[in-house]
């Protein structure tokens, strides 16, 4: 069953063991030619090496492992425009267990593509939160399906956390863990794990200057809502749960946001000097180091690429 409280050093640990022999091991990179530019010590988490290319496979497959074996046959259902929703169809695949995904018709087409192609059945709506959750609520009244919410689920929660814990355990202590922020649910985990396995290490936020729903969230001390948002970051759009607020305000020591410019200067740099692919939102991280370069001087900071599902036809330096 899902978990119903805010995971603890345990319940994560666990987790780690239940999904390892289902997730990647993603590698963490360096690069002396970044590291030299920044003057500080940069680790690079590849989630975007992940299965379905996003760090989302971790909360996905542990979610479909806690499902109890009598609602194997009602399947799981959600609503994503991208990463969870691939994550969510592929964990459901390798147990045999259907999957219903709501997703907004403007979703990339890279996405839409990966959801079907790992047999997952796709009802389209209208973009907007209101036409989603409709449209989710129809779909789990008729199939009798699990709705597995992309972030405010504590279950979901302790899978991202797992990314995190891997990183402790191969680098020890760091300064600093830079995490990308949209629901949330990366980061709520990411301050978790750091709690837990390395309280020394300060865990910040990183935020399009666009979309900086999450960076007033804090400053104001309740969630904001994000409307209209202006940014590349198809992967950033959303804004925080009452779960994923909760944590965050407790253990994240800031959220910073960087300007758009800076976020395609850092995907591409990531492109063009470590020759691996990430989508604009894993940029964020690095775009925040850019544009902060006294703060990290000579620090140990750890980076998540949180995915690489990007629409090759659509660049954002075409």
């Amino acid at each position: 069953m899902f978990l119903q409280y805010e995971p603890n050093k345990q319940n994560i640990i666990q987790a780690h063991d239940w999904i390892q022999n289902r997730i990647h091991r993603t590698p963490i990179f360096s690069s002396k030619s970044l590291n030299s530019i920044l003057e500080c010590r940069l680790y690079f988490k590849c989630e975007n090496l992940q299965k379905v290319g996003a760090f989302k496979y971790r909360g996905a497959s542990l979610a479909v492992l806690s499902l109890p074996k009598s609602d194997f046959k009602k399947g799981v259902a959600t609503h994503s425009s991208g990463n969870h929703a691939a994550a969510l169809a592929l964990a459901a695949k390798t147990r045999n267990i259907p999957a219903y995904i709501v997703m907004p018709r403007t979703a990339p087409q890279i996405k839409k593509a990966a959801v079907e192609g790992y047999g997952a059945k796709i009802i389209f709506c209208e973009p907007t939160l209101k036409a989603r959750e409709e449209a989710l609520a129809k779909v789990v009244a008729e199939t009798g399906a699990t709705f597995v919410h992309p972030f405010d689920n504590y279950t979901i929660i302790t899978g991202q956390a797992t990314c995190a814990k891997e990183i402790f355990e191969e680098l020890g202590e760091l300064d600093y863990l830079i995490s990308p922020v949209g629901g949330g649910g990366l980061l709520s985990g990411t301050c978790l794990s750091a709690k837990y396995f390395s309280p020394s290490t300060k865990v910040i936020g990183a935020e399009p200057k666009g979309a900086d729903d999450a960076f007033r969230s804090l400053k104001e001390g309740v969630i904001q809502p994000s409307t209209n948002p202006q940014t590349i970051c198809d992967g950033l759009l959303t804004q925080l749960s009452e779960k994923t607020f909760s944590i965050i305000k407790k253990n994240v020591s800031e959220i910073i946001t960087a300007e758009e410019e800076t976020i395609i200067s850092a995907m591409r740099m990531i492109w063009e000097r470590m020759k691996i692919i990430v989508e604009p939102s894993a940029a964020v991280p690095l775009a925040v180091v850019l544009e902060n370069k006294k703060k990290f001087l000579g620090k140990r900071v750890g980076l998540i690429l949180s995915g690489g599902n990007v629409d090759l036809n659509k660049l954002p330096w075409d």
